[in-house]
């Protein structure tokens, strides 16, 4: 019976050492940061610039529209997360 109790316990020593004997150590530190999506824009012509005459009361007044531009916005890269080093808090 002792024979049984001595090899239980150096089986359970066994199994145990290995656990007991890795303790890591922390060697750096990481942080999840969100990283926004960047976009590319263009502009495109909607409408020309004008140079109109038009009654102003009793006058003609020559009257300057500016042209008008639509922004396109083309994805580049979407968002997503990046490891960056931080200060351990543990």
């Amino acid at each position: 019976m002792f024979k049984t109790i001595a090899a239980a316990a150096a089986v359970a020593v066994a199994f145990a050492a290995p656990v007991a004997a890795w303790e890591g150590h922390i060697v750096k530190c990481y942080d999840k940061v969100w990283v926004p999506a960047k976009y590319s824009t263009t502009k495109v012509p909607h409408t020309k610039a004008v140079t109109k005459w038009e009654h102003c009361g009793d006058q003609l007044c020559e009257v300057h529209y500016p042209a008008i531009f639509k922004e396109m916005k083309t994805l580049v890269t979407p968002g997503h997360y990046v490891k960056r080093e931080a200060a351990c808090r543990n």
